[in-house]
């Protein structure tokens, strides 16, 4: 656990179902939203920000539009001279950005900084969509004859996964149920309002046809217009903050362990290099160990929640064995055993996941933390987890390239 405390103090998202550009508005508004909303949440002011990182993939390709931490001043001006940066690691972006607004905090440098992820992603159609953000696959080396390079890429990990260990369809559309589920009480959700039939995680091809390889639709996140936005703080601003609104400092999350790594960008080269008799992605396995030994927890069952990553159904389910909750091949049994249900013993996934709230892709991470925020301070409403102390967090970039981890407490 680092010896500098960074607390959670709060913060928004926006309604993951909304297309903004069929309201006339950008990037530039769909930031800014999140960002205003969370001010009114946490009670702050725009002068007592000091320091901004901003999470974003592919703002350029779908929007146009870089330079974004001085667009967010563009619509807050009180905001002039405030620092801000933009961070980029695909998936993972939002979690960059947060362990660097981390990083200015723990070096005393600022007390309170703000971390707002943002991907306006449905101003063009699936196709180009899936091409923009093939950019997280390395250019020119993998997924060139794919139609969808990310389900292409993912649909390798899952034959990957079947040819080693064998996974059942059923099982993964289990996971895809659960998160739609979830969803369901989620007011922010993407999907909250989506009707499902259990056709529609069956294998018929005109309700639920294959999109790429071996992943059919009801196994993949769709594109999602999303901002979030949380502020972070110093303990010794937390406690101000918590002593002005007659709030105790052990009722505020904070953010107890962290992990970080990054594997080679080709996913070749990680299938190639997984050790056998072993999980297969050792620096995802390594990653959330580092969170959970930093949290001084001896291992996942000792989460209350998972917030983890859910592109594909594929990945959650890498992601569970993983976490050090089954052994590798055998996530199976944590979905027969309905473990990771909303009434679990560790619920995954309770928002509903990338999959039932939506991805859009640089809000991931810090919807996820907002979450995490959400459940330890007991904010979730009808998502919440009862006796939530400890929410553990996975957030990928890429085929498992860019991996985050954190534990949130309180």
């Amino acid at each position: 656990m680092s010896k500098t405390k960074v607390y959670i103090l709060g913060g928004a998202q926006t309604d993951f179902s909304l297309r903004w550009e069929r309201e006339g508005k950008g990037i530039d508004d769909l930031m800014a939203s999140s960002f205003e909303q969370a001010l009114e949440q946490v009670q702050l002011e725009t002068s007592d920000i000091e320091s901004i990182h901003v999470g974003n993939f592919v703002g350029e390709l779908f929007s146009g539009q870089g330079q974004l931490g001085g667009l967010l001043v563009q619509y807050f001006p009180e905001l002039a001279g405030v620092p801000s940066a933009r961070h980029e690691a695909a998936c993972a972006s939002g979690s960059m950005a947060a362990f660097a607004a981390m990083r200015e905090i723990e070096a005393g440098w600022y007390d309170l900084v703000a971390v707002t992820g943002v991907e306006l992603m449905r101003n063009v159609d699936g196709k180009t969509a899936s091409a923009y953000l093939g950019a997280a696959a390395w250019k020119g080396h993998e997924a060139e004859e794919a139609n969808y390079p990310w389900v292409y890429l993912f649909s390798e990990i899952r034959d990957y996964y079947q040819d080693r260990f064998g996974v059942e369809a059923a099982h993964l559309a289990a996971i895809a149920k659960n998160n739609y589920a979830n969803a369901r009480r989620n007011p922010a959700a993407q999907t909250r309002q989506w009707s499902l039939s259990e056709g529609d995680f069956g294998n018929d091809e005109l309700q639920n046809p294959v999109v790429e390889g071996s992943l059919r639709k009801s196994d993949c996140a769709r594109i999602t217009d999303g901002s979030a936005t949380l502020f972070l703080a110093s303990e010794e601003y937390a406690q101000r903050y918590a002593a002005q609104r007659n709030i105790p400092l052990a009722h505020l999350p904070f953010i107890k362990g962290w992990g970080h790594r990054t594997a080679p960008i080709a996913l070749k080269h990680k299938l190639e290099n997984a050790p056998t008799g072993a999980y297969p992605f050792p620096h995802l396995h390594g990653a959330i160990q580092d969170a959970l030994q930093r949290a001084n927890l001896s291992n996942a069952t000792e989460l209350d929640a998972i917030e983890t990553h859910d592109c594909f159904t594929i990945s959650e389910y890498v992601a569970l064995e993983h976490f050090g909750l089954a052994e590798a091949g055998k996530a199976w049994q944590l979905i027969e055993n309905e473990s990771i249900a909303f009434a679990g013993s560790l619920p995954v996934n309770p928002s509903g996941g990338l999959i039932g709230a939506g991805h859009p892709v640089g809000a991931t991470g810090v919807r996820m933390l907002l979450d995490a925020y959400k459940q330890v301070s007991g904010k979730a409403g009808d998502y919440q987890i009862a006796n939530a102390n400890n929410v553990g967090i996975l957030n990928i970039g890429g085929s498992f390239t860019t991996v985050a981890s954190f534990v949130v407490s309180k």
